[in-house]
């Protein structure tokens, strides 16, 4: 007999995932359908969106060299059957208080800090690159973790050493672009590019780092056919950006510099996220989405 959910003890809730304590050193991370952008969590969910962001990042904490946070299989016992295929068991960490986000592209808001000073995140670059500039090597770009409604600011690895310590920023700059290289080499065979990614550290009761969170999910990432890549313009995505280009276009109706939220996405739009999410998966992991676990929205 599986637990129920509320056999937990909620402990917080973030833009998409709620998180409960198992034991004294357990978590369970459920992901909901909640979609966020521009800050904003959006009214409107995406069926199944969950359960793709449980999936990726499975597939992926498998494929890349470091640890992670995972504490059992997602079909542990101890996860209740209601949040089946979008929780996890992981273990707790003390989690470091820098986004460690890797670019392999120029773009977002890489491109706007690029524009204004011709630098990012304490990196200087060649002059006349452009959206979806490839980079000469991927960079470490980290940010501050914002409150809830509030905006990531992009930092210097200067400013991760005075967060953490000049042995930790460095052992997160090594850690964030090993992970990212080996998982962008293996979505390029796939025909995808991750043109950038962020991820989440923390420290165990041993003080050994280890990957938390979620990794190379269409929430976290962005996902670019290789087929249609062009620098100039602003790419066909498999992620979150078709949401944020639909909230900005004359469709919706939204003006980004009110104070409004933005309005719910229509169904053609849900729908459209929804088979985007779900073929990046496919298309990098391999595997059928209908054979991951857990009641399907």
């Amino acid at each position: 007999m599986r637990p129920a959910l509320s056999d937990y003890q909620h402990l917080a809730s973030g833009k998409v995932r709620e998180l409960y304590r198992v034991d004294a050193e357990h978590l369970l991370l459920v992901a909901s359908d909640r979609i966020s952008a521009y800050d904003f969590v959006l009214d409107t969910t995406i069926p199944d969106k969950g359960r793709i962001l449980t999936a990726m990042s499975v597939f992926f904490f498998g494929l890349v060299d470091v640890p992670n946070h995972l504490a059992g299989p997602p079909d542990d016992p101890r996860i209740p059957a209601d949040v089946l295929g979008r929780a996890l068991v992981v273990r707790r960490l003390e989690m470091m208080p820098v986004e460690c986000v890797a670019r392999g592209y120029l773009t977002g808001s890489g491109l706007l800090d690029y524009q204004a000073t011709g630098m990012l995140c304490g990196h200087a670059l060649p002059p006349d690159l452009v959206e979806a500039s490839k980079l000469e090597q991927p960079l470490f770009t980290p940010a501050t973790k914002a409150a809830l409604g509030d905006h990531d600011e992009n930092i210097s690895l200067a400013r991760v050493i005075e967060l953490v310590g000049e042995a930790r920023a460095h052992q997160l700059r090594d850690h964030t672009l090993q992970i990212y290289v080996q998982a962008a080499d293996h979505a390029l065979t796939r025909g995808i590019i991750i043109a950038d990614t962020k991820f989440e550290f923390g420290a165990d009761s041993a003080g050994h780092v280890l990957l938390a969170d979620e990794i190379f999910t269409p929430d976290s990432s962005r996902y670019w056919p290789a087929d249609d890549y062009r620098p100039g313009v602003v790419q066909t995505s498999f992620d979150k950006q078709f949401v944020r280009n639909w909230l900005t276009s004359a469709d919706s109706g939204w003006n980004r510099g009110s104070d409004q939220p933005p309005p719910p996405l229509p169904e053609d739009i849900i729908a459209a996220t929804r088979n985007r999410y779900i073929e990046a998966y496919e298309r990098i992991s391999g595997l059928n989405f209908g054979d991951w676990i857990g009641p399907s929205a």
